[in-house]
């Protein structure tokens, strides 16, 4: 059976790839002039992929604060973990708020034109960076620190 605090590490790859397949699905559909607010077929995958990396960042959040608690109660305390920690709040927060507003966009139909259109990457950009930060943080952990990782070989 899996032990919980390796649910955070399985969860995040959702988040990670969802949001930057959307970033650049919306950069390369507005490209092509393709609407991706809208309820075309483009509108529906970005609104999907929108809402499923606010969904999974959620989750890949709560379970890395399980994944923490199992951490420190073994003694593993770091200022990294403690960046880590503020980043993938802020990560998860901007990837929910942004699939409330494209599952709103999309349900009432509102289709975005001319340089609104453009916000759409240029949120997904700066969203996308957010989500880089936070996964090179969390990387650190497994793979410079060996934070719940560590134990575990060992145990083999």
């Amino acid at each position: 059976m899996i032990s919980v605090e390796h649910i955070h590490p399985i969860l995040v790859h959702f988040p990670i790839v969802f949001f930057l397949t959307l970033a650049v699905f919306d950069l390369v559909s507005i490209a092509r002039r393709s609407d991706v607010t809208g309820r075309s077929v483009v509108g529906g995958i970005s609104a999907g992929l929108a809402v499923l990396s606010g969904l999974s960042a959620v989750a890949a959040f709560y379970f890395g604060g399980v994944a923490l608690e199992v951490a420190e109660s073994h003694g593993f305390h770091s200022q990294t973990a403690e960046i880590h920690e503020g980043l993938g709040e802020a990560t998860a927060a901007v990837l929910f708020v942004w699939a409330l507003v494209r599952g709103f966009f999309w349900w009432r139909r509102v289709s975005l034109t001319g340089a609104a259109s453009m916000a759409v990457p240029a949120v997904e950009i700066a969203g996308a960076a957010l989500v880089v930060l936070t996964a090179y943080f969390g990387g650190t952990l497994v793979y410079d620190l060996g934070v719940n990782v560590a134990r575990a070989a060992g145990a083999g």
